[in-house]
This record gives C-alpha cells, structure tokens and sequence, in this order.
C-alpha cells in the first residue's frame, strides 16, 4: 500500500524556499559567480560595462542583513498595504449583502462563458494599472463566480492568469511601458541617433492579443479548471432579491456613479480646479495618471476602497442592514476576521523575496540569457522565438520587468536592428516573454495574494504553493503559443504594429 503524499503549507513552502535561497547564495558565492551585462549611458550613447556578482546570505552579514531587515520589508511589502486597505471595503459590500444582490442580478440571466469572457478581458485590460489590479480583481472575480453558483476558485485563478499572463497587453501605454519605452529608445539611437516611437506603437497588435487571449483564456478557464476543481458547498441557499434589496442596489450604483464622476474629473488636466490626482511635472499624461509621482497611482487602492465604502453604506441604509455606527463598524472589519494565517503568510512571502533580491541571484541569470542573446546565431523567424523562450525563462527567476530590460535592451535592441527588425517591435518581443511565464513563479510579489485568496474560500483540501502553480501551466502553455503565433504572423506579413510602427526597422534619417 502507498503512503499518501505528504503536502506543505504555503507558509511552511515560503520557510523552506528561504532557507534553500540562503544556502545556494553562500554557495554561488563561494564560486565566485557572476556575469557581465551592458547599460547605455544616456548622456553619451555609449554602452558602459556591468558586473553582478551573487550576494552571499548564508553568513554572519547575511543573517544581520535579514534579521534587521524582516520588520522593514514587511511594513513596506506593498501586497499587505493593498490587500488589507481592499479587505475594508469589499468588508462592507459584503456585510450589508450589496455584492449578494449585485452579482446575484449580474449572474441570473447570463451565460458562464461570457461572464468568464467578461471577467478575464478586465483583468487583462486592468493590468494597465499595473500590480494594483492584483488586489481589487481577484476578490471580485471569487464573489462573481461565488455568486453564479460556481467555485470562486475559478474566478481566482481566471482573473489572476488574465492580470499576469496579460500584464503586457496594453492597449495604451501603462506607467511600466513607458518606462521600457524609454530605454528602447536609449538603446535604438546606440545605431541611429535619430530614432523615435510614438506612444501608440504597439496599438494594433495589442487588440488582436486582448481579444485572441481573452477567448483562450475563457476557454481554459471552462474546459480545463473548472472540471477539476473541487465541489463547492455554498452557505445559503440560492438567493431571491426582493424590490427593497433593488432600491438599495440603484442607490449604492447611484452613489458609485457620482463618486466616479468626480474622480475622473480630478484626473482630467486644464479644466477649472481638475487635475489635482495628477503629477504635474510629468509630461506625459500617462506618466501624470500613473507615474511615480501621481495621487493617483499613488491613491488608487484607497479611491477604490472609499468607492465600495459609499455603495456599501448607500445600499445598507436602504435595506436596513446598516441601522446604527455599530453595525457601520462591524461592515468595516467584516473582511478581516480570520486573517491571521493570511498576515502569516505575508510576511513570510516578504521575507522570501526580499532575501532572493539581496542575493542578486536573478540578476545573475538574466546577464547570463543576456550573454546567451548577444551570441545568437540566428535571424528572421528563429531569433524572434528562441528571444521569447529566453526572456521566459529569465522571468521565473527575475520578475522585474524594469529590471529585466535595464540588463537585456542594450543586447537586444541592437541585435533585432542588425536583423532588420525594429526597436518597437523588439519591446513587444520582450513584452512576450516577460508575461509567458509571470503567473508561475513564487517570485513575482503578487503571487501571494493569489494563493491568499485560494485559502479564503478554501473548503476542501489544503491550498498549496505547488499545487497553485500547476493551475496555471495551462494558461502559461497558450499564452505562449498565442504570442508566438501573433509575433511571427505579424512579423511574416509586415503591417503595421501599430500607428507609425512596423515590424521592420524604419529609419528616421
């Protein structure tokens, strides 16, 4: 008879990676590796010389380095800040039964497909947001299959592989964007001083893939998670909305609704006492709603948690379910009953990745792919795929996307221009492989918060790290076949990529 196997706890799973992270840096480091990557020296157009080296953790240094430094990191860990400030107003819609009515009205009468369909296009579309959307689309997706009757599992795991699988496409330019945008730029005038892209580049190819992925995606999602997961038994019996509980839904939507209006009036530029969510000393206005700088980006968790706040207390005061400041107090800290293994598990996600970057061991394999590209035989078809294959690679183990290109632009850019093939087409290549493989490393810091949200709804067998993982091979399988088959197409048939772009190289001079 066979032992039945043993299964970790994603908080013991994230103990043991740090541990085994701790004693392969002392080794690297022992061995003295390293690697050498180049930079572009914006001032001169000269390429300028790196070395990374493994940062050895597994010694006295090391260990203070991780003592003085756990509090830290996790205070400042953003996936704590926004899942706990989030927790406070879905808290609310909850307790006063609004997201009852609300997805209940939504689900009734609407097919699984499309819903599916709906719930992964947003999340792609919000990945413009960039990491915020993590944590306000993964609760919704769990109460909008919750409430269809379905396992909220699979709206988890749909709208978790839509934001990571999807982070890259962006119809318009997102603050990560603009950021690589800017370094492909550095690294094109290397060989053509004169060299410009516009901001709507990738445009064109970017709406193929949103739709092409979307309907994929759909497709897994119902064909090949959700017949295996686990029955889910519901706590209520199926739900009847009654004409108080639909006066209380309009006057909660009424009261998003004006609220909404006046957020996006706030973050309109030139008009009389507008634009105060907005970054001012930006010049881009993408960089002015999403950049560093802005109110906005900055605020974005809180504007929507105060959102659901106001629709919440709008519909509780119709229906009656919020009668007095008690039950206004009780609604608030109604999501974060129960939370203490979720903060556990955090903080040891925190601990993890915060160790893995101090060893520098990512940026160590990513100069190493970086090395691998520069000496690239190849051209045309066969560069392009074994590129995507490499950067996928380097993902896993190097999550960063800024920090990624900062190593590899300066040996891609100029190796795809000497194949005759341009430098935004390029990005949308490394945009490729950076989100084949996004949803399947424990590395990339939003993972936890997917794996938080298993365990919320979790009713039958332990959530594990692994286990999480293995439902998103599929969408990782397909993700990369979709952009493979969209990059070489486009590439084979030449038109534009998107306004003023072409896959080939298109000199200014």
């Amino acid at each position: 008879m066979f032992k039945k196997k043993k299964k970790l706890s994603p908080i013991m799973t994230f103990i043991l990676m740090t541990l085994i992270v701790i004693v392969i840096s002392g080794i690297l480091n022992m061995l003295n590796v390293q690697s050498e990557y180049s930079t572009i020296n914006k001032a001169t157009n000269d390429l300028a010389n790196n070395v990374v080296e493994v940062k050895n953790l597994f010694s006295t240094s090391g260990i203070k380095y991780i003592v003085t430094n756990a509090v830290n990191n996790f205070v400042n860990f953003a996936p704590l800040s926004y899942l706990i400030i989030l927790l406070i107003g879905i808290g609310v819609l909850e307790k006063t039964g609004f997201t009852k009515t609300f997805f209940t009205i939504l689900t009734k009468n609407s097919k699984k497909n499309t819903l599916t369909f709906i719930l992964i296009f947003i999340s792609i579309v919000f990945s413009l947001l960039g990491d915020i959307g993590f944590a306000v689309m993964l609760p919704l997706g769990a109460l909008l299959f919750k409430y269809g009757r379905r396992n909220p599992f699979g709206g988890i795991i749909a709208s978790f592989a839509g934001l990571s699988f999807g982070s890259s496409i962006n119809l318009f330019l997102s603050a990560t964007d603009s950021s690589l945008l800017t370094m492909t730029l550095n690294a094109a005038r290397v060989t053509d001083t004169t060299y410009s892209i516009g901001i709507f580049f990738s445009l064109f190819i970017m709406i193929v893939l949103l739709i092409v992925t979307s309907l994929i995606f759909t497709y897994i999602t119902e064909k090949k998670i959700m017949p295996k997961l686990p029955h889910y038994d519901f706590d209520e019996e199926e739900v009847v909305i009654t004409n108080k509980e639909l006066r209380g839904l309009i006057i909660g939507l009424g009261l998003g609704f004006l609220y909404t209006l006046i957020i996006i009036y706030m973050i309109i530029p030139g008009l009389p006492l507008s634009g105060a969510l907005l970054d001012s000393n930006a010049t881009i206005y993408i960089d002015m709603l999403f950049g560093a700088n802005s109110l906005f980006n900055k605020g974005f968790i809180f504007i929507v948690t105060i959102l659901f706040i106001l629709m919440g207390i709008g519909y509780g005061l119709m229906t009656k379910t919020i009668k007095s400041s008690k039950d206004m107090s009780d609604s608030l800290a109604y999501s974060l009953d129960g939370i203490g293994s979720i903060l556990v598990l955090l903080f040891l996600s925190s601990i993890f990745i915060n160790v893995y970057k101090e060893t520098q061991i990512g940026e160590v394999i990513t100069a190493f792919v970086s090395n691998i590209i520069s000496g690239l035989n190849f051209s045309g078809i066969g560069l392009i795929l074994i590129v995507i294959l490499l950067i996928g690679i380097a993902n896993i183990f190097c999550p960063d996307s800024i920090l990624k290109w900062t190593i590899l632009s300066a040996s891609v850019i100029p190796l795809f221009m000497n194949a005759s093939i341009s430098p935004e087409f390029s990005q949308i290549i490394f945009s490729a492989g950076d989100s084949i493989t996004n949803g399947l490393t424990p590395l990339f810091t939003y993972f936890v918060i997917y794996i938080a949200f298993l365990e919320k709804y979790n009713k039958g067998e332990m959530v594990t790290l692994f286990g999480s993982v293995k439902y998103m091979i599929p969408y990782s399988v397909f993700s990369t076949v979709i952009w493979c088959v969209v990059i070489v197409g486009w590439f084979m048939i030449g038109v534009p990529i998107g306004i003023g772009s072409f896959p080939g190289v298109m000199y200014g001079a």
